[in-house]
């Protein structure tokens, strides 16, 4: 078997994968995989930033650590048309209703687009303030405002290519958004170096080996890099080329799932659709930034070496979370693809399936993050003390992890079955009522310590308390399928131009 040919077998499209019928473990695995490098190289973007910034200096390294939650709480906001939509069409394909997906496709983006530049607009003119709130101090403070206002003329870009991604999902279709996202990626990674240093003074120079006359050559330009600002622009100017990539692939429609430019007029009907589904998902994700965000309040009292430790930690959970991502993503499509199918005891299945094989894997991934914590925060700061902090962090937390992969596996149930609202309350549960409450009063007596023993404790909750509320069934009653969304009832409220 030759190398395309191993490639072809392990990233399947979706019709080489049936989700609603036989075996559960491989159609979630060949679902799953694709999502795991989607995510991978969304990590890549991140540690490509935090790689560069750390060389560039210990503030840039701070600033964007800062950022990173604020630039979440802007996606954030925006998430529940993403996760609608991508509910919508799994649903429909479920249910073998394709003009629907098609149209439910086409509105999502179109209010994807709406969304998003006002968010954009609203972060843009509004980021003194909240830097000012997250008490920032004064030598990092312009550094997160310069990267913020860049990423939010940008925000568009970057949310609309993760609709793209949701909805060929929903179909089924995880692998044509790996490969557009493989392509953003390497674009990325090729311009964050040359735009943050510039041609002078350069160290990816001395990683490539040129010198003499090629290094002349570049020097000779002038261009002195932008610094996190150049950091911002290669994030944003990637995501625009995939998302126009991803828009020629919807319009033509031969992967995947399609929209019309006919039917993406904004139906308000279809609006509150979204807003019934995918409100309480943006209360999820907004809980998790706002978590995320309060806690660097905390994280901004310490030296700046704790909070670009916190930063390169969080970044390491990044990737270790991916296959929890994942799954999770990959059980949001099955389950909304079986309830559309009425296979809802094969959905319930898929859920405990995925929770076990997380809790699993990545508490073995956290023993070994444990056993190597060193070595790995070495990689991102060449500064003792952040490499100190950062260590204790990921031993700290690592066996622990297994249990965000149960959460993770049983929210995505809850979204794929149309019960957001469930999902939102656990990681509110998990993160707002014990992650930030701990960090915050523990910090005080345990100092730094106090802030890192906050995670394994909400990780241990989050993961018992989604189990114990999915076994509870209320999930099964009143899904998308059985009311508003089914075939039939988006019809009476939601009129496609395109139905017969």
């Amino acid at each position: 078997m030759g190398l395309g040919e191993s490639i072809d077998s392990l990233f399947r499209g979706p019709e080489g994968l049936d989700l609603t019928s036989g075996d559960i473990g491989w159609p979630l695995f060949y679902l799953s995989l694709p999502i795991i490098v989607q995510n991978l190289f969304q990590v890549l973007y991140n540690l490509a930033d935090t790689f560069w910034l750390g060389r560039h200096s210990t503030e840039a390294l701070s600033a964007i650590t800062f950022a990173f939650p604020v630039v979440f709480l802007m996606i954030s906001l925006a998430l529940g048309v993403s996760v609608a939509g991508s509910v919508l069409v799994a649903q429909h394909i479920g249910a073998g209703n394709e003009k629907r997906a098609a149209y439910a496709a086409s509105q999502t983006m179109a209010y994807a687009a709406v969304i998003s530049i006002v968010l954009g607009i609203f972060g843009y003119v509004f980021v003194d303030d909240i830097t000012a709130l997250l008490g920032v101090n004064e030598t990092v403070a312009p550094l997160v405002v310069e990267y913020m206002r860049v990423y939010a003329v940008g925000l568009f870009a970057v949310f609309g290519f993760a609709v793209f991604m949701a909805l060929m999902r929903g179909y089924g279709d995880t692998v044509t958004p790996m490969y557009v996202m493989a392509g953003s990626v390497v674009l990325n990674i090729v311009l964050d170096p040359v735009l943050i240093f510039g041609f002078e003074a350069n160290p990816l120079f001395s990683f490539l080996g040129l010198g003499g006359l090629e290094a002349s050559m570049l020097t000779a330009t002038g261009f002195t890099g932008w610094g996190i600002g150049g950091a911002a622009v290669a994030t944003v100017f990637s995501r625009a080329v995939a998302l126009v990539i991803g828009l020629v692939i919807m319009f033509r429609g031969n992967r995947g799932v399609r929209i019309r430019l006919s039917e993406m007029a904004p139906d308000r009907s279809f609006g509150w659709t979204i807003v019934d589904i995918g409100l309480p998902a943006s209360v999820e994700g907004a809980a998790r930034s706002l978590s995320i965000t309060m806690l660097l309040v905390v994280v901004a009292t310490f030296p700046n070496e704790v909070s670009g430790a916190y930063g390169i930690g969080t970044r390491i959970f990044s990737v270790i979370f991916l296959p929890a991502l994942a799954v999770s993503q990959g059980i949001e499509t099955m389950t909304g693809q079986n309830i559309g199918a009425k296979e809802v005891d094969r959905a319930a299945e898929t859920n405990h399936f995925g929770a076990r094989a997380m809790l699993v894997l990545l508490t073995v991934g956290g023993g070994l993050i444990m056993l190597a914590a060193r070595p790995i925060a070495g990689i991102f700061s060449p500064d003792p003390a952040v490499v100190d902090h950062a260590t204790t962090f990921l031993r700290v937390t690592g066996l622990t992890f297994g249990f965000i992969g149960v959460m993770r596996a049983y929210t995505g149930g809850f979204r794929g079955a149309g019960h957001t609202m469930i999902a939102a309350v656990i990681s509110l549960v998990a993160l707002g009522f014990v992650r930030l409450p701990v960090a915050w009063v523990a910090s005080g007596p345990l100092d730094v310590m106090g802030l890192w023993i906050a995670f394994p404790i909400s990780n241990v909750v989050g993961g018992v308390v989604a189990y114990l509320w999915f076994k509870r069934d209320t999930w099964r009653n009143g899904n998308l399928t059985e009311s508003k969304s089914s075939p039939e009832g988006i019809g009476s409220s939601v009129s496609s131009p395109n139905d017969d």
